[in-house]
């Protein structure tokens, strides 16, 4: 999955802290949303269904 745009979570700060990256996208394009570690740029990707992640989006959202 090289070649990606990948887009980092709204929560993100540059701090060093924990965060994820997803690709829009691909999401888009393939009916399957990438997900990584932001920190591991060439580690592995998750691929998760975009209801899986809508689920992961509003959890972390606290709703």
């Amino acid at each position: 999955m090289s070649g990606l745009r990948w887009v980092k979570s709204t929560y993100s700060q540059n701090n060093g802290g924990e965060c994820i990256e997803w690709s829009p996208e691909y999401a888009a394009a393939h009916d399957v949303v990438p997900v990584r570690d932001s920190k591991v740029k060439g580690g592995a990707v998750l691929t998760v269904s975009p209801s899986a992640w809508a689920g992961l989006v509003a959890l972390a959202a606290g709703q």
